[in-house]
């Protein structure tokens, strides 16, 4: 197999690079070689995907058998609808990284690949969509929409649609996982959120490049959700994360009413807590038929508490900052149970 990377430095593209190589297959990498270095035996190319004479250029190093497509989350449709008009003549096939934001129902309601997508034209700008007053939907997720359509579009049945809630694991650059990690080595009582018995389907990054691979080589076509198919709990979770860093710290589980009064911030200040419907509810049956296979979710939290206290070193972004309440803030709202 000869595939194309588009991007492939960092998380789940270096992730899939590396995996790929170890299959004894042929990588092209492209990016623009400012978030790390490129994986050791791939052929990286430099040059910006948003530019036409950069995608040509590209395209001399082909054919491909497919393209894996990682890094159009910050781009609009029209971006993406570029790369695969620029690329369509020099691969067999297209495997492009989404998120289940794209469905109309996100995170209100259970949903399966036959849930109705968010509506974005192929060629639209960074401008489209809106984001609604509850939060729900995003503009976001309109983009993202309108990056699968400028896809089908060029590769129409070609076309394989991998849409990942939360993915974890080594080389994470959001900070969801590690934050956790970090706290519950701090020790002492930790805010948690309540119900401890919700289920959370986090998936692991190596898992997601599995099945991007084995996707990349068959032939389906259409959208698979990638989510774990058990899941764990939400006690499971913080136990994992205690027994990972050996922290004696105690949980005190709060209810979702209490940690609004104090404006506790879903996602982000208690990353992984959210209070909505579907928000862990995501169908992934087709992606387990299909080849999807999920380590346990304890493996995925000691790996990471591995990479993390040794030389975990991710990717200078944005989103880091985000994540994980303020100690005092936290000690506050614990000091007023």
């Amino acid at each position: 197999m000869r595939i194309l990377v588009i991007g492939g430095t960092w998380f789940l593209g270096r992730a899939i690079a590396e995996s790929a190589l170890s299959k004894g297959w042929t990588v092209t990498t492209f990016n623009r070689g400012r978030s790390g270095p490129d994986v050791p035996g791939v052929e990286p190319v430099q040059g910006d995907r948003t530019v036409r004479e950069d995608l040509l250029k590209l395209a001399q190093h082909g054919p491909w058998d497919a393209v894996i497509d990682t890094s159009s989350s910050e781009l609009p449709p029209r971006d993406v609808l570029l790369a695969t008009t620029s690329l369509r003549k020099h691969v067999r096939r297209w495997v492009h990284i989404s998120t289940v934001s794209v469905y109309q129902g996100w995170p209100h309601e259970p949903l399966t690949e036959e849930s109705p997508l968010l509506e974005c034209p192929a060629d639209a700008d960074e401008s489209f969509g809106y984001t609604g007053e509850c939060g729900s939907p995003t503009q976001y997720g309109f983009q993202k929409a309108g990056g699968e359509r400028a896809v089908a579009e060029v590769f129409g049945e070609a076309a394989v649609f991998l849409r990942p809630g939360v993915i974890l694991g080594p080389g994470e650059y959001v900070g969801r996982l590690p934050w956790w990690l970090e706290r519950a080595k701090r020790g002492g009582r930790i805010l948690a959120p309540a119900p401890a018995d919700q289920q959370i389907q986090p998936v692991d990054v190596r898992d997601v490049a599995q099945f991007v691979l084995h996707q990349a080589a068959g032939s389906s076509s259409g959208g698979f959700n990638i989510t774990h198919p058990d899941g764990i709990s939400f006690r499971g979770f913080l136990r994992e994360c205690l027994s990972a860093t050996g922290s004696d710290g105690t949980p005190v589980w709060v209810d979702a009413a209490v940690l609004a009064e104090h404006g506790v911030k879903q996602w982000t200040e208690l990353p992984l807590w959210r209070t909505h419907a579907g928000v862990w509810a995501v169908d992934s049956r087709r992606a387990v038929e299909a080849g999807l296979r999920c380590r346990p979710i304890a493996e995925t939290i000691r790996d990471t508490w591995q990479w993390w206290a040794g030389d975990g070193r991710p990717v200078d972004h944005p989103r880091w900052a985000e994540h994980g309440i303020a100690p005092g803030k936290e000690a506050s709202i614990l000091a007023s149970l």
